[in-house]
């Protein structure tokens, strides 16, 4: 897999438990501060976006994960 893809695979990931964990009708609420996990995680893909720059692939890359 390729940094982009992990990057994009973990994003996805970190938003489905977030909201998981924050919406108050799901079987595994816990409280709705993971709601802003899920804001901050949605502001990363923003800025990355934008910018064209991401700290996590930046990461990945230095351990060996293969760029695009």
């Amino acid at each position: 897999m390729t940094s982009w893809q992990i990057v994009r695979l973990v994003a996805g990931l970190f938003i489905l438990v977030s909201l998981a964990l924050g919406a108050p009708a799901s079987p595994v609420f816990v409280s709705q501060w993971w709601l802003a996990f899920t804001a901050f995680v949605g502001v990363n893909i923003l800025q990355s976006g934008l910018t064209e720059w991401c700290l996590m692939e930046v990461l990945l890359r230095k351990l060996g994960a293969r760029p695009n």
